[in-house]
């Protein structure tokens, strides 16, 4: 591909990075989004790590320049996974200058693991706080959907 040619337009995983997650010890404190990203961030997952998915890959942009980055997220930090039908160029050069193990193509297999991957993070969100109250006000993420909805 040269320089003046659009790359094709390509199906990649969409998700929101979390507003708010619990961190410290019992998960009392809150922090915002993540260190690379804002809460409510657009990501783009286009691989995970062999061996398992609790760290994807993904391109967003960085909360401190704006511009895209290529990080590794965990599952837990994102949600509101979809299959999206991407055309920016941006986005599409550094997806196909990383060198992740995606393992889906095409539309109906990237919404199969799109939903995949909302399952697990969810999961891994329950599981790793299991049994330990939440800080007073909560803004987690379950907590924020629970009041929500």
């Amino acid at each position: 591909m040269n320089g003046d040619e659009a790359p094709e337009p390509r199906w990649l995983i969409a998700a929101n990075v979390v507003r708010w997650r619990r961190y410290g010890e019992g998960g009392q404190e809150l922090r915002p989004g993540t260190k690379s990203c804002r809460g409510g961030s657009k990501v783009y997952v286009i691989g995970h790590r062999p061996g398992g998915a609790d760290v994807l890959t993904a391109i967003g942009r960085g909360r401190r320049t704006g511009t895209y980055i290529t990080l590794d997220l965990a599952t837990r930090h994102l949600h509101t996974f979809r299959a999206e039908l991407v055309r920016s160029p941006a986005i599409l050069r550094r997806d196909a200058e990383s060198d992740a193990g995606r393992g889906w193509d095409g539309r109906e297999h990237t919404a199969e693991r799109a939903a995949r991957f909302e399952r697990q993070a969810a999961g891994e969100r329950l599981a790793r706080w299991e049994g330990l109250p939440h800080p007073t006000p909560c803004r987690c993420h379950e907590c924020l959907t629970l009041s929500s909805g």
